[in-house]
């Protein structure tokens, strides 16, 4: 059972759909410090905390359409964009420095051996992520690939929270097996 929408989100919808700058303006200053909390706290780097607000918020006023009050707050649909492009920006930020740090030397044939095993310790992941049922992949694929939370998984999936950790924890329990049948151990 979906939640019913808040009456307010639903006009700043509608309002945000007609391209009411002023109503833009009411969302940014309502919401804007959540999102920069929340940018803030995941960066830790202003710069980029300040970028992601910017781009959440500019998100919203190009594709207004793309929230539905129907299927979630506003105020939580904004953090979880923030949330998103958050992790973007960390992963960003970790590929970079592992270009760096394999740039700046190491032995080459160790760099070479350790992408090898990490290739091929990728693709039975992903098999063993493909193998699983529908309802727990899909879950696995919000979770893991998108960055959601139970609770924005059990959103997406119209389902209770308890259901999605269910799966979750299901999901991650069938990988390991068939991970540890083919001879990866967790370390």
């Amino acid at each position: 059972m979906r939640p019913l929408p808040v009456a307010d989100d639903v006009r700043i919808r509608d309002e945000l759909m007609a391209g009411s700058e002023e109503c833009l303006g009411e969302v940014y200053d309502r919401y804007s410090p959540a999102v920069y909390g929340l940018a803030l706290q995941m960066t830790r780097d202003r710069g980029a905390a300040e970028d992601i607000t910017q781009e959440v918020f500019v998100d919203l006023w190009q594709r207004p359409e793309r929230f539905d009050p129907h299927r979630a707050p506003l105020g939580g649909w904004l953090s979880m964009i923030a949330r998103r492009r958050g992790i973007d920006w960390v992963r960003r930020r970790r590929t970079q420095a592992s270009v760096i740090v394999a740039a700046a030397g190491g032995e080459p044939e160790h760099r070479v051996e350790d992408a090898v095993l990490t290739s091929t310790t990728n693709r039975q992941v992903r098999r063993a992520v493909a193998d699983l049922p529908a309802t727990h992949r899909q879950a696995v694929m919000l979770a893991y690939y998108d960055g959601l939370t139970y609770r924005e998984v059990a959103l997406a999936l119209n389902i209770p929270e308890g259901t999605a950790k269910w799966r979750l924890r299901n999901a991650l329990h069938r990988i390991g097996e068939q991970l540890t049948a083919e001879g990866i151990h967790q370390d």
